[in-house]
C-alpha cells in the first residue's frame, strides 16, 4: 500500500496554466472523467461523512482535480475542504539557493497543524503527481537530508495514516512534468491525455457505475483476504530469478485490501487503484535474496535492478545496476530503514501490469507486482493492536521507521507459497498467477 506523507505549500483554490481540462481549458471527454474520478475519490475513496472535514494535499498542476474533488466534498456534506499545494519551481529554488543548513529543517509547525486536522477526525486527501525525476540532478546529499528532515516532521501525521485512524485515500492526477517522463519523446499534449486514459483505467471509472464496479472489486479483495486470515501462514516462500526469499509474518497478523474500516468507523479505499492483498511481515523473521522486477523511482532517481539479501530481518547486503548510491542512503535513514514493514501479493495479470506502462509512481506501479516495503508497519493489519504501546507491538514484529518504500518483486516468473507453523506447503502463486 502506498503512502505519501502531507505535502506543504500554499494554500487556497488558485488557478494553475499546465494540465487544465474541462472548464479549467482542455477536452470536455477527459473533463468528464475527470470528474467521475472525482465521485469516486470522494464516494469510494474517502466515503467522506456530512460534516468531516477534508484536507488535501496536491501538485499545482492537479488544481482541476482538486477543484472537482473539492464539489463532491461539498455535495456530500463536508464542513470544510482544505487544499495545500506543492509547487515544482519553489522546490527547485530551494536546492539551487537555499543555504546549507536549510536541507536540515522541516515545517514542524504545518505539519502539526495537519495532525491536528486528523485528531479531529477530518479526512485525509493526498493527490499524487509530482515530476518522478524533479531531483534527479540536484545534490543527493542535500534531497536526503532533506527528506529525513520531511519525515520527522510528518512522523504525527504518518502515525495516524499507518494506524488508520482517519478515513484517507489517494488518487492521481496526470500532470504534464508527470507525462512527459512515462512517455518521453511524444508530444506534452499527447503524453498528458495518454496519461490520464492509463489513470482512469486502472481507477475502475470507465464503466457504467463506477461505484459498483468499486464494490465488487473490493468485495473480491476482501474475500482473499479471508481466505489468507483463515489458513494464518507462519511465513511465505518467493521463489523466481535471483529470489529466494522467506518472509515471517507478524504474530497476529491480519491481510487486509481493498475496503478498510477507519478507527472512526468509517469504510474508505486508501488507495485507488488498488490490487493488493498485504500484512505486516514480522521485522526479525526475513532471511534470504530477492531481486526486483520493476524499477524503483525515488526522489528523482530510477533505481533499477535491486539485489538484496536479508538474514533475521536486516539488508545486509543490497546492490542496484542503477541508483545504488539513492538505495545506499535509503537504507540508512534510521534503525528500521533496512526492515520490512509491508508484503502485499498482487497477480501478474493485474490491469496495470497488463497496461504494459512503468509509471514510475509507487501508487500504480506497486499494483503492477507482488512487493514489499522497506520501513514503517502498518499496525492495522495486527489483530488486536488498538492501545498496545510501541515496544509490544515491536515485540509482535511490527516495525518502525521514517520511511515506507515500496518495491516490486513478483512477475510471470515468480513463484509464492504459503508456510504453515508445522511446515506444510501451500501453493499460492504460481507463475506470478493466484493458484
Amino acid at each position: 500500500m502506498d503512502i505519501q506523507t502531507a505535502g506543504t505549500g500554499s494554500t487556497g483554490n488558485g488557478s494553475t496554466g499546465a494540465g487544465n481540462t474541462g472548464r479549467d481549458g482542455a477536452g470536455s471527454a477527459i473533463a468528464a472523467r475527470m470528474d467521475r474520478l472525482a465521485e469516486v475519490a470522494v464516494r469510494v475513496g474517502l466515503n467522506l461523512q456530512r460534516g468531516q472535514e477534508l484536507v488535501i494535499t496536491a501538485p499545482l498542476d492537479a488544481v482541476p482535480l482538486v477543484r472537482r474533488i473539492t464539489e463532491h466534498a461539498y455535495r456530500a456534506g463536508s464542513s470544510l475542504v482544505t487544499a495545500f499545494y506543492t509547487d515544482d519551481e519553489s522546490r527547485l529554488a530551494r536546492f539551487r539557493h537555499a543555504p546549507d543548513e536549510a536541507f536540515d529543517i522541516a515545517s514542524g509547525w504545518l505539519s502539526d497543524g495537519i495532525a491536528n486536522a486528523f485528531r479531529g477526525n477530518a479526512a485525509r486527501m493526498a493527490i499524487s503527481g509530482d515530476d518522478p525525476s524533479l531531483l534527479g540532478a540536484e545534490d543527493p546529499d542535500k534531497v536526503s537530508r532533506a527528506s529525513r528532515a520531511a519525515s520527522r516532521a510528518n512522523r504525527p501525521s504518518l502515525e495516524l495514516i499507518t494506524t488508520f485512524a482517519i478515513n484517507w485515500n489517494i488518487v492521481a492526477c496526470a500532470t504534464p512534468a508527470w507525462a512527459r517522463t512515462v512517455f518521453p519523446g511524444v508530444p506534452e499534449a499527447d503524453a498528458v491525455a495518454r496519461l490520464w486514459d492509463a489513470i482512469f483505467a486502472a481507477s475502475r471509472i470507465d464503466g457504467a457505475d463506477p461505484v459498483a464496479d468499486w464494490a465488487a472489486h473490493n468485495d473480491a479483495l476482501a474475500s482473499r483476504g479471508r481466505s489468507l486470515n483463515e489458513l494464518d501462514f507462519a511465513s511465505l516462500h518467493f521463489q523466481g530469478p535471483g529470489t529466494d526469499l522467506s518472509v515471517g509474518l507478524a504474530d497476529g497478523h491480519l491481510w487486509a485490501g481493498g475496503a478498510e474500516r477507519a478507527a472512526n468507523g468509517i469504510v474508505c479505499n486508501p488507495n485507488i487503484p488498488t490490487e493488493e492483498v498485504f500484512t505486516t511481515p514480522h521485522r526479525l523473521r526475513v532471511d534470504g535474496t530477492v531481486r526486483s522486477t520493476k524499477p524503483l523511482s525515488y526522489q528523482g532517481t530510477l533505481i533499477e535492478e535491486i539485489a538484496v539479501r536479508f538474514e533475521a530481518g536486516r539488508i545486509v547486503d543490497a546492490h542496484a545496476a542503477r541508483g545504488e548510491h539513492v538505495l545506499t542512503r535509503v537504507l540508512g535513514t534510521d534503525d528500521g530503514a533496512s526492515r520490512l514493514g509491508e508484503v502485499a501479493l498482487v497477480p501478474h495479470s493485474s490491469p496495470i501490469s497488463q497496461s504494459g506502462v512503468l509509471f514510475q509512481n509507487t501508487l500504480f506501479d506497486e499494483n503492477a507486482a507482488s512487493h514489499i516495503a522497506l520501513g514503517q508497519a502498518y499496525t492495522k493489519c495486527l489483530r488486536d493492536a488498538a492501545g498496545q504501546d510501541p515496544d509490544a507491538l515491536a515485540a509482535r514484529g511490527a516495525n518502525t521507521s521514517l520511511i515506507h518504500i515500496d518495491w516490486m518483486i513478483g512477475s510471470g516468473e515468480v513463484d509464492v507459497d504459503g508456510i504453515a507453523r508445522d511446515g506444510a506447503r501451500t501453493p499460492l502463486m504460481r507463475g506470478g498467477e493466484w493458484c
